[in-house]
């Protein structure tokens, strides 16, 4: 891929694990469809990336929005985000217990395309940039500008149209937003769709920032070898259920193909 090594296209530099700051055991819940998730069990490490994977309809985006509380009816089971039981019963009350998402159709669902790169970036901490029920402007500015220089956005500046960027860098501005409310887990649903190599890859060492400093990941992608290349631990999903887990040293594209599709290795 335009005569770059494979350690160059995935950077992976995985700290050591720390605590479990996500835990499922024995999720079950009915989603929207007849969809549904069945018998989930995993744990997540503080500074881990958890890839989980799958076919079109395995329960990937099923258990990313029961998680933040946007869909699905828990029928057993039980979450812990940071050793606390978590039910939220929408995006809201999963963002302030922790969790926070940067998600697959960021011009439909992540981004107000006619608002500017500013506005965009700090639609997750108005609270704490408010005083006396109005915007502080100049704190506002200030974190702003520190986004820019730390993710490397390339935008004229605060007040540019965040429509008018580049899908890669549309994508940092999500991640810039997701980053402010200081999670303890970021979801990550396809972090690269829709962005050039050299985008991704500055997506990827935003990521290893992010775990280097305690975040712990998951992450979905449809692309194999990405899945294999930025995780530290893959999930592979069939029918709303675990059909496999594999080490970063385990996963091959055989592997996980044969994990969800349900067959047995020889």
């Amino acid at each position: 891929m335009v005569g770059r090594e494979l350690g160059d296209l995935y950077p992976r530099h995985a700290p050591k694990p720390g605590p479990v700051r996500l835990e499922a055991r024995g999720l079950s819940a009915r989603a929207a469809g007849g969809r549904a998730l069945s018998d989930v069990s995993f744990s997540l490490h503080a500074g881990e990336v958890l890839g989980v994977g799958g076919l079109m309809g395995a329960g990937r985006t099923e258990l990313f929005l029961h998680l933040l509380g946007a869909g699905g009816t828990r029928t057993a089971g039980d979450v812990f985000l940071a050793g606390r039981a978590l039910r939220a019963e929408n995006p809201r009350e999963a963002i302030e217990a922790g969790l926070s998402l940067v998600t697959e159709d960021r011009r439909r669902y992540g981004l107000i395309l006619d608002q500017s790169v500013g506005f965009n970036l700090s639609l997750s901490t108005l609270r704490a940039l408010s005083r006396g029920g109005f915007i502080d402007a100049a704190e506002e500015e200030l974190r702003g500008e520190r986004d820019l220089s730390d993710l490397r956005i390339k935008t004229p500046g605060l007040s540019t149209p965040v429509g008018s960027l580049s899908g890669g860098n549309q994508q940092k501005v999500l991640f810039g937003r997701a980053r402010r409310s200081d999670p303890s887990v970021l979801l990550l649903d396809e972090p690269t769709k829709g962005v050039d190599v050299g985008a991704k890859v500055e997506i990827y060492e935003l990521i290893n920032s992010l775990t280097a400093r305690g975040m712990a990941v998951i992450l979905t992608s449809s692309e194999l070898p990405e899945l294999i290349g930025v995780s530290d631990r893959i999930l592979m999903m069939r029918e709303g259920r675990i059909a496999g887990e594999f080490s970063r040293g385990e996963a091959t594209q055989e592997r996980l193909i044969a994990a969800a599709l349900g067959q047995e290795m020889s």
